[in-house]
């Protein structure tokens, strides 16, 4: 093996070596079921962080406008309080939130039902640490899906 090639596997990274060996890891969601492309199927990235990014701003607006009268030092809490009692709640009644609706999205467990009000308290308690939602497996789920037995879906 010419070095060129050794440096080029580990850079690419173990997935990218194991592909070259033959194994097929299939297409994200295939492992829960779920189709490949088109509503059902597992939604990627920059879809999932478009809505919470619309959450966020919709929750800081609300929280800087009126709750705070303009302060905004004080509407970062709130911010994050508002989020979080949205996320909850629309979640765990239709099952999006504002933000995932406009971007076609929607939270289901993992054999395609609704999640219990439990597993929404989860999944959200973990998504407000923000880390678990930074790690995810090769079917796009970040940590707080898993753990919450949830995936997020095209509509």
């Amino acid at each position: 093996m010419d070095n060129r090639q050794a440096i080029g596997s580990w850079l690419s990274g173990p997935k990218a070596a194991a592909e070259d060996m033959g194994v097929d890891f299939g297409y994200p969601g295939q492992q829960l079921g779920l189709p490949q492309h088109g509503p059902g199927s597992v939604a990627r990235f920059g879809r999932r962080i478009g809505a919470v990014a619309l959450d966020w701003i919709g929750c800081q607006l609300i929280a800087y406008g009126l709750i705070t009268g303009g302060n905004l030092a004080a509407a970062g809490n709130w911010t994050l309080g508002l989020f979080l009692a949205l996320t909850v709640l629309t979640v765990g009644t239709v099952g999006f939130t504002p933000g995932k609706r406009v971007l076609g999205l929607r939270v289901v467990s993992e054999d395609g039902g609704r999640l219990g009000i439990a597993r929404v308290l989860v999944r959200t308690l973990l998504l407000a640490l923000f880390i678990p939602a930074l790690i995810w497996d090769r079917d796009g789920r970040g940590l707080h899906d898993r753990l919450a037995r949830a995936v997020q879906v095209r509509i």
